[in-house]
């Protein structure tokens, strides 16, 4: 019984520091929620919202390469989680690794297929892959789910390599 109690007051103190955590990156205190979340450093590890959220303090740090391992730390405890898989894209594009960033997200489109801004974020990356085919495809995908997607292509640096091409254009001009 005093065991049980004990595992009560640790995810109850756990829960309080994501919370904190939560409202710090809210704030956009990312450094505040980091902070929050180490002092229970050792509980981090086995809590997979903990893990995320260190992830996103370390991403909002601009700190790509630190924030790879607690987002994959997640997605071990939850396979399943869009928002983790793109943030971890995210990383990776950032630390110069797209083929990852593309892995990543490719695992997060089988989890939810019909998410416009995974397709939308694919066509970028693979655009900077130089792979014109597959980013063609997945915009194309992108704009079927959503068209206003499209608002965001002429402003998007992403697609600078496909700008000329015939398809990128008349997907881009269609209204």
């Amino acid at each position: 019984m005093a065991g049980n109690i004990k595992e009560q007051c640790l995810r109850e103190s756990m829960r309080r520091s994501r919370r904190e955590a939560e409202g710090y990156l809210e704030l956009g205190m990312p450094l505040h929620a980091l902070q929050s979340l180490e002092k229970k450093q050792p509980l981090i590890d086995s809590d997979a919202r903990s893990c995320y959220l260190r992830g996103e303090a370390l991403r909002e740090m601009c700190r790509y390469r630190a924030a790879i391992d607690p987002l994959h730390r997640s997605l071990e405890l939850i396979p399943d989680d869009i928002h983790t898989w793109m943030a971890l894209a995210w990383c990776y594009k950032r630390v110069g690794k797209v083929d990852h960033a593309i892995d990543a997200l490719e695992r997060a489109i089988d989890v939810e297929p019909g998410n416009a801004i995974l397709h939308y974020n694919l066509a970028c990356y693979w655009s900077l892959a130089h792979n014109p085919r597959m980013a063609l495809r997945y915009l194309a995908n992108a704009l079927e789910i959503d068209g206003n997607f499209r608002d965001f292509v002429n402003d998007e640096p992403d697609f600078d390599p496909l700008r000329r091409h015939p398809l990128f254009l008349s997907l881009t001009m269609m209204g």
